[in-house]
């Protein structure tokens, strides 16, 4: 189960109470207080890691809770501190303070960690109160209550280029073709039902992460179709690959399908507008392919490519253009 947007509670461990305790031992009198102090509450710790595409771990589960510090005991034993709670998670999250509604912390790479609830402090035995002028304390503390609260987790997926266009313009396809990824692939739309992720080799040295967005309509930026899920994930992208389908099943203009799309994305987020792109027409192999490719291109005053994923027709002209992009970036 793919899992990109939940919320969840995280409560760090109280820490152990202090102890209260004198010395006692056979021909020794006023022993004095030997009270150990309590253990720390152990922390949640949330931590990106590769190899997690999903949050579907905490699908099931919505509360978290670290162990609890141990108590003090006599002739000065500490307790044990609780043990930390390590929750992890994708690279490409956003941890979101749910009562505050601001970003705790964006993950952009594996390793990252960071303490979502710190645990409680121990409480101090009464060795620690004893004095010149009071010998025999009585006195211990409590240990603290450990931090508590909730967050939204959202995955964003992190993706070199993102493949983004209308349903069936071919962008799963164009994924299996150049990458390993084996998306679902079927003719009626809505086939994606969430990103895939797939790692395309241009050389010996040089490879990038390829992200096939689910298919956008009209009214994405408002939510409709489920647009809000889709489009957070074009946001990380840094190459986007617009896929146009010459002859769209509905009977809709290529032309005004692209723009509608476009305009999505700026009505989403201006800077998506910004983003490098290539344009495709997809299914070169379709008769009037090649005319939808020039109306468009002429329409754009730009290049815009002629690839078939399904006979491999111009790919090379595309992973090129993908190529030149990052090179841009990298200077």
């Amino acid at each position: 189960m793919f899992v990109d947007r939940i919320q969840i509670e995280v409560k760090a461990g109280r820490g152990g109470d202090g102890c209260s305790s004198f010395r006692r031992e056979r021909f020794v009198s006023n022993g004095g207080p030997d009270g150990g102090d309590g253990g720390r509450g152990g922390s949640v710790i949330i931590e990106a890691r590769d190899g997690v595409d999903s949050l579907s771990a905490f699908a099931r589960r919505k509360r978290w809770i670290a162990e609890k510090g141990k108590h003090g005991s006599g002739s000065n034993k500490q307790g044990r501190s609780g043990e930390e709670l390590v929750l992890v998670v994708p690279p490409g999250t956003i941890v979101v303070d749910v009562e505050d509604a601001f970003v705790i912390k964006d993950f952009s790479r594996a390793g990252e960690r960071f303490v979502a609830a710190r645990g409680g402090k121990g409480g101090r035995g009464n060795a620690h109160f004893k004095s010149s002028t009071n010998r025999a304390p009585r006195d211990s503390t409590w240990g603290e209550q450990g931090e508590h609260r909730e967050v939204m987790l959202e995955l964003k997926m992190i993706a070199d280029v993102g493949l983004i266009g209308k349903p069936n313009a071919g962008k799963s396809t164009l994924l299996s073709r150049l990458s390993r990824a084996r998306p679902e692939i079927a003719s009626y739309p809505f086939t994606t039902k969430h990103p895939n992720l797939g790692l395309v080799q241009l050389d010996l040295d040089r490879s990038f992460v390829m992200a096939d967005i689910p298919g956008l309509i009209e009214g994405a930026h408002l939510g409709v179709g489920l647009g809000h899920e889709f489009l957070r994930h074009v946001e990380r992208a840094g190459i986007l690959i617009h896929l146009v389908e010459p002859i769209p099943e509905d009977g809709t203009d290529p032309c005004d399908n692209y723009l509608a799309i476009r305009s999505e994305l700026i009505l989403y987020k201006p800077q998506l507008g910004e983003r490098p792109e290539v344009v495709a027409v997809t299914k070169a192999e379709l008769p009037g392919a090649g005319e939808v490719r020039e109306r468009l291109a002429k329409q754009l005053d730009r290049e815009v490519l002629l690839i078939s994923a399904v006979t491999g027709e111009h790919l090379n002209h595309l992973t090129r253009s993908i190529a030149r992009h990052m090179n841009e970036q990298m200077e």
